[in-house]
């Protein structure tokens, strides 16, 4: 018998959601480490940031205002980290929440992934720098 699971419609699943993914990411051999190298003991402010930015994404409340690329340009990532994180984020959304909202949520963050990937390699390999 199948589990049923409610959608993403709420600021306290997008904060489920978000508080689960980022304890399975920090216990990730692969890409943990690089978090923690870059977030430290900022982890509040970042899981704050993106309780914002996923409720801006998939609720349309419009919380957070930025810009999601840049803190990635200088990454030391590859399309193997991307593929990483994008199966975390699948899993956890997969064992929380299914529903509309949690397959957009699956589909957005594989066109960032793509997107981000496309535009480090970019610039890795124009030598030009990214807008900062």
């Amino acid at each position: 018998m199948t589990e049923q699971k409610n959608d993403i419609t709420t600021i306290a699943d997008i904060r489920l959601l978000v508080d689960r993914f980022y304890t399975s990411v920090r216990e990730n051999g692969q890409i943990g480490p690089i978090f923690d190298a870059v977030i430290r003991d900022q982890w509040p402010q970042h899981l704050e940031k993106m309780y914002r930015f996923w409720e801006t994404v998939l609720l349309d409340n419009h919380t957070y205002f930025g810009s999601p690329f840049p803190p990635h340009a200088k990454l030391p990532v590859t399309q193997q980290h991307f593929d990483t994180w994008l199966g975390i984020w699948r899993q956890t959304i997969d064992a929380c929440f299914q529903g509309s909202k949690a397959d957009e949520a699956k589909w957005r963050a594989g066109k960032m992934a793509a997107m981000f990937v496309s535009k480090i390699d970019y610039y890795r390999n124009s030598g030009k720098t990214p807008l900062i």
